[in-house]
């Protein structure tokens, strides 16, 4: 068994990241939600575009009340046109004189200083101080955001909402983004029925949920899932559908057949197919067997990819997800172009509510629930920890992880904790 590290360090350094020049397509702006940008955009604009009003207040030009001391008996006059957001007035402010703007009013010449509403008192035409406001306050300057010619956004930037706002402010209607991987879904094994057939259980039987689990997995992440059904445990068959899915996709993930058993036909496959076989286990709990082979294009006919993965995971439904949340995912987003933030698993400290026990020979992973209360994140454990256990998985969004040889957390104090 190799160590989690080394088994998450051998995967990245299998995956090549996507040719931005290949494997890359222009979208509408619209369409790009979660896409990975495949090149730097620069700003052909200043943000802001020009000095504006963060308030609802009074322009003016500080000078006029650099020397003031007595602001009792200190106004200035209201120059007659105000400024909304969206206009522009061509004259100067005269010396001695302010105007009206409101917030995203463009400042006109002469103004430097913004005071807010609630710090002054019209009278008529005129304007009384009640605090005197520092020079430039409330003013957003032309390009203090950003400046044009400017990376706005680098290759490797995932899009979310802010980046598409951000984006469309700079004109951009259609952008350059990463190809989704195509990642292959085989799920093995006698016992499985599809859900399609599920009319049909016979006693010993259950349903084939890992391909639907893995699939939204790999759909949460950017990708797309081609899933290839269920497979009996006949070797003929089951190989004819891994060439099928070797050839169709970026990344293959079936799950079952990687243990010890005699069913267990996936790596003999692999090695007769030519593949290289890097990972056959790894010290984790749960997701113990999992075999991490790749295929080089020397394997594989009218293919433009180096290099092809190929992960076998466990049938136990939960070990399944593990092995994606811990060591899939992060090669997902490697392929995909995505920053090296995304290639590796998020952790934090949490308090957990209850005692964490582990046998310590390997790497445990303990599911639950991550809240915050009163503002301290709080893990609270599940109470069946069987990989077989899908149920008792309803609601994850954090793993529990004790390390080799760390048996026990008590409640109340802190573990290390995975984000998913």
């Amino acid at each position: 068994m190799l160590p989690v590290s080394e088994v998450e360090a051998i995967i990245l350094n299998l995956v090549k990241p996507f040719n931005p020049e290949i494997d890359s397509e222009n979208l509408p702006l619209s369409q790009a939600l979660n896409r990975i940008l495949a090149e730097d955009i620069k700003s052909e604009l200043d943000f802001p575009h020009w000095d504006n009003s963060a308030m609802d207040g009074y322009a003016l030009n500080y000078d006029d009340i650099t020397d003031v001391q007595d602001l009792q008996n200190f106004k200035l006059a209201i120059a007659s046109e105000d400024i909304p957001a969206g206009k522009a007035i061509a004259q100067s402010l005269k010396q001695g004189e302010c105007v009206r703007i409101f917030t995203g009013g463009m400042l006109p010449k002469g103004a430097d200083t913004v005071i807010m509403q609630e710090d002054t008192e019209r009278i008529e035409n005129l304007l009384k101080l009640k605090i005197k406001p520092t020079q430039g306050e409330y003013v957003r300057r032309q390009g203090e955001f950003i400046k044009a010619g400017t990376t706005l956004l680098k290759a490797g930037t995932k899009i979310g909402a802010t980046e598409i706002g951000a984006l469309a402010s700079a004109r951009c209607q259609e952008i350059k983004v990463y190809r989704q991987p195509k990642v292959a879904l085989i799920s093995t094994g006698q016992e499985l029925v599809s859900l399609e057939n599920s009319e049909a259980l016979q006693s010993g039987q259950i349903i084939d949920s890992n391909v639907y689990a893995l699939s939204a997995l790999v759909q949460q992440v950017g990708a797309i899932a081609i899933p290839y059904g269920t497979v009996q445990d006949d070797q003929e068959i089951l190989e004819k559908i891994m060439e099928q899915a070797i050839h169709n996709a970026d990344i293959v993930i079936s799950s079952g057949g990687v243990s010890v058993g005699d069913y267990d036909y996936i790596d003999e496959i692999l090695e007769k197919m030519g593949a290289d076989i890097h990972v056959r286990s790894v010290a984790i709990k749960p997701g113990k067997p999992l075999t991490v082979a790749s295929f080089t294009s020397i394997h594989i006919v009218n293919r433009s990819e180096d290099r092809i993965l190929y992960f076998g995971v466990p049938g136990n439904p939960v070990s399944a997800m593990m092995s994606f949340w811990r060591f899939i995912r992060g090669a997902i987003a490697k392929l995909n172009g995505a920053n090296e933030i995304y290639w590796h698993p998020q952790f934090i400290q949490a308090i957990t509510t209850e005692d964490l026990h582990a046998q310590g020979r390997r790497e445990t992973y303990l599911w639950g629930k991550l809240n915050y209360i009163k503002g301290i994140p709080t893990f609270q454990p599940t109470h069946n920890y069987s990989s077989g256990n899908l149920i008792s998985a309803i609601g994850t969004n954090a793993i529990a992880i004790l390390r080799v040889n760390q048996t026990y957390v008590p409640a109340g104090d802190e573990a290390l904790i995975m984000l998913i």
